[in-house]
C-alpha cells in the first residue's frame, strides 16, 4: 500500500520519543507494523532489541502476523505482547513464577465470594455485584491509589476496603497472582532492582505501543523506566477514541507525554481512509466541543458519500420499527447484515429491539452477552407476586418478596416446602400490628389474581410499594434509583402486549429460548446477521452501515455523567460509535420512552448546529 506523508514520516523516525496521533481508519496498524520493519532493514536495529505492545491478545496477534507478512517470514525476533503478558515474562524470570500461578477468573470470584459471605452484605445479583467489586480492585491497583484515600462506587468505604485487604491477603497466601498484580510486582522489581531494570532496558531499547490513549498510570510508569535512558518510546493513539476512564485509562497520559518528553516530535496522521467525508466531518464536528484535547482536522480520503440521516420519533415503538424497515430495505439493496452494526450505550434497555427484530425474523448477533430481562432480579420479584396471587403456595417465591417491601415478617415463618398462608397468621396471632400487614398482603394478592400483567406491574410498584423498596436497596448500594426504575418501566410496558399471565410466562420461555438460539447463531461466523453491540465493544470495528440509536439525554450521554471529564468522555464514546460507519450512519432518537418525555442527546444539536453554521457562511 502507497504510504501518505505523514505515515511515512512516522515509519522512518528512528531515535527519541515520537507521539503519532492516529485518527480513525488512519492506517496505524501499518505504521507500527512498516517502522518496525523500517527499524531492522534500515538501521539493523536487531529484532530482539524491539517490543511492540498492544492491548489485547488478538490486537498482537493480529500485528504479529501482518508483520511476519510484510517481511516475508514464519518466526520473528520481535516481542509482540500485551502489557500484561510482557511484565509477567519480567516477573517469570525474577520469582520463577508460571502459569500456575495466575489466578483463574472462577478462581477471582470464588475468592471474593468466601470473602463477602462473613460480611452479610444485602445484594439483589450477587455476579453482577461481583464483578462491579472486582472491576474496583483493578481500579484501585492499576492508578495506585492508596486505599485509605479511596471512596468506594458500590458499598460503603469501610466494607470495600475489608474486602479489598481479605481478597489480597488470601491470594498471597496461595501464591496467586491476579492480572493487576503483575503489573504491581513489576512495578515494585523495576524500581527496587536497578540490575535487573538495566537487563530488561538493554534488550528493549525501542518500544512500540498501540492504542497509546487507553494506558493507565502504572502501565506508563513501568514503560518510563524500561524505556529510560534511551527513550526510544514510540508512541500511537488517539486521545479523541480514550473511553476506558471507568478501567483506569487516563487520555491526560497522552496529553502530558510531550511535557513528560520535551525532545518529542508529533505526526498527525489525519487522512481517513475507512469513512466518506460527511460522516468524519460529522464526527470532527462533535468531538471538538471537548476542551482537552490535541487539535487535529481529520479529513477522508473518500467522497462526500451518503448523507447522515439524523431521525427523532414519537416513541420506541416507532424507532424500533423505521429501524427493522431500513435493515430490510438496505439488504434488499444487496448489503449484507453482516455488514451493518446497532450500537447501543449499554446493553440494558435493548429488549423492545431484540423483540422487534425477532418479530421480523432478523438473524443479530451480539458482541458480548446480552442480558434477558426476564431474568432480572426485579422480573423474578413480580413473576413471584404474581405467581402466589395465581395460588403458589411455593416458598421460593414467598421467600423472595415477603420483606420487599419490608413487612418485618421472619423467614422462620416458612419452615416447610408449601407454604399455608393460615399457619402464619397463627404464627403472629398475638401481633395485631403483624396481622394487619398480613391482611393487607392478602387484599393485594387478591385484587393481583384479577388483573392483566401490565395493571399488576402497576399495582405492585405504587400500591404495594416496590419502588419504595427498590429506593431502600439503591441506597444501601450506592446505585442510582433511576437504573432500577428504567428495568422496571422496560418489564412493564413489554407487558403491555399480553392480555393473561400464562401468555406473558409463554412469551418469556420463547423469548429466552430465541436468544439461546441467537447466541449459538454468534458463534457461527458463517451465519449472515446483524451485530449488537455496545459502543465500548465496537471499538477497533467497521461496518458498511451503523446505526446509533437511542441517542437520547440520559442514555447518551448517560445519566451517570455529571461532571464535565464525564461528558467530554461520553461525547468520545459517541464519536467512537459515529467513525465505525464506513458509508451509512444514522442516528436515531424517540420523543417518549417508557411513558418519559426524552430529550435528543445534545451531542445531536452538536453535529446538526455547527453543520448549520457551516452551511449559512457558505451561503452568505
Amino acid at each position: 500500500m502507497q504510504m501518505n506523508q505523514a505515515q511515512e514520516q512516522a515509519v522512518q523516525h528512528k531515535d527519541g520519543p515520537m507521539l503519532v496521533l492516529a485518527g480513525p481508519g488512519s492506517g496505524k496498524t501499518l505504521v507500527i507494523t512498516e517502522r518496525t520493519k523500517y527499524l531492522i532493514e534500515k538501521h539493523q536495529v536487531p529484532q530482539n532489541r524491539i517490543l511492540v505492545i498492544t492491548f489485547t491478545k488478538a490486537a498482537a496477534n493480529e500485528m504479529k502476523s501482518r508483520f511476519l507478512s510484510l517481511i516475508g517470514k514464519e518466526h520473528t525476533g520481535v516481542s509482540f505482547g500485551t502489557f500484561h503478558a510482557i511484565f509477567f515474562t519480567i516477573l517469570k524470570y525474577a520469582y520463577r513464577f508460571n502459569a500456575k500461578n495466575i489466578i483463574r477468573d472462577e478462581e477471582r470470584v470464588q475468592f471474593l465470594k468466601e470473602v463477602i459471605r462473613p460480611l452479610r452484605l444485602e445484594f439483589e445479583d450477587e455476579k453482577e455485584f461481583l464483578n462491579d467489586i472486582l472491576s474496583e480492585i483493578s481500579l484501585v491497583k492499576g492508578s495506585q491509589i492508596d486505599l485509605s484515600n479511596y471512596y468506594s462506587i458500590h458499598c460503603a468505604d469501610e466494607v470495600f476496603r475489608t474486602i479489598y485487604r481479605e481478597y489480597n491477603q488470601k491470594l498471597r497466601r496461595a501464591r496467586l497472582i491476579d492480572f493487576d498484580d503483575m503489573l504491581l510486582y513489576c512495578y515494585q522489581l523495576l524500581s527496587e532492582r536497578k540490575d535487573i531494570l538495566k537487563l530488561w532496558q538493554d534488550k528493549f531499547q525501542y518500544i512500540l505501543i498501540d492504542e497509546f490513549q487507553d494506558i493507565n498510570k502504572i502501565q506508563y510508569d513501568i514503560i518510563r523506566m524500561l524505556a529510560a535512558p534511551r527513550n526510544n518510546l514510540f508512541i500511537v493513539g488517539d486521545d479523541d477514541q480514550s473511553i476506558y476512564r471507568f478501567r483506569g485509562a487516563k487520555p491526560e497520559i497522552m496529553l502530558q507525554f510531550p511535557e513528560d518528553y520535551p525532545t518529542c516530535k508529533k505526526i498527525v496522521l489525519d487522512k481517513n481512509y475507512r469513512s466518506t467525508s460527511n460522516i468524519v466531518e460529522a464526527a470532527n464536528r462533535l468531538v471538538k466541543h471537548n476542551q482537552k484535547r490535541f487539535y487535529k482536522d481529520t479529513c477522508s480520503v473518500k467522497g462526500a458519500g451518503k448523507d447522515i440521516i439524523i431521525k427523532r420519533f414519537s416513541n420506541l415503538n416507532e424507532e424500533n420499527q423505521m429501524l427493522a424497515n431500513e435493515i430490510l430495505n438496505l439488504h434488499k439493496q444487496g448489503i449484507s447484515l453482516s455488514n451493518m452494526a446497532i450500537l447501543v450505550r449499554t446493553n440494558l434497555g435493548s429488549g423492545a429491539l431484540i423483540h422487534k427484530l425477532m418479530e421480523y425474523n432478523i438473524p443479530f448477533r451480539m458482541r458480548e452477552h446480552l442480558p434477558n430481562i426476564y431474568e432480572h432480579w426485579i422480573t423474578l420479584d413480580l413473576i413471584s407476586y404474581i405467581k402466589i396471587a395465581m395460588g403458589s403456595s411455593e416458598r421460593s417465591h414467598y421467600l423472595r418478596i415477603i420483606n420487599r417491601p419490608k413487612r418485618y415478617i421472619s423467614r422462620e415463618c416458612f419452615d416447610t416446602q408449601e407454604v399455608d398462608f393460615e399457619e402464619i397468621k397463627d404464627y403472629y396471632e398475638d401481633k395485631n400490628w403483624m396481622l394487619e400487614r398480613l391482611d393487607q398482603f392478602e387484599y393485594d394478592l387478591a385484587l393481583l389474581a384479577g388483573m392483566n400483567p401490565y395493571a399488576a406491574i402497576n399495582y405492585i410498584r405504587r400500591g404495594v410499594g416496590y419502588e419504595e423498596y427498590l429506593k431502600e436497596y439503591a441506597d444501601i448500594r450506592k446505585i442510582k434509583v433511576d437504573e432500577l426504575l428504567d428495568i422496571l418501566d422496560e418489564i412493564q410496558d413489554n407487558a403491555k402486549a399480553f392480555k393473561t399471565y400464562s401468555e406473558w410466562f409463554t412469551h418469556m420461555e420463547e423469548y429466552k429460548e430465541e436468544l439461546l438460539r441467537q447466541a449459538a447463531v454468534s458463534r457461527n461466523k458463517n451465519t449472515d446477521s446483524i451485530t449488537i453491540a455496545t459502543m465500548h465493544s465496537s471499538k477497533g470495528l467497521e461496518y458498511q452501515v451503523v446505526f446509533i440509536i437511542d441517542a437520547n439525554e440520559g442514555i447518551t450521554p448517560h445519566k451517570k455523567a455529571v461532571l464535565e471529564p464525564d461528558i467530554e468522555e461520553e461525547r468520545r464514546l459517541f464519536y467512537v460509535a459515529m467513525t465505525r460507519a464506513k458509508e451509512y450512519l444514522y442516528i436515531l432518537s424517540s420523543k417518549e420512552r417508557y411513558n418519559k418525555v426524552m430529550e435528543p442527546s445534545r451531542f445531536i444539536g452538536e453535529i446538526i448546529k455547527d453543520n448549520a453554521k457551516k452551511k449559512s457562511k457558505k451561503t452568505n
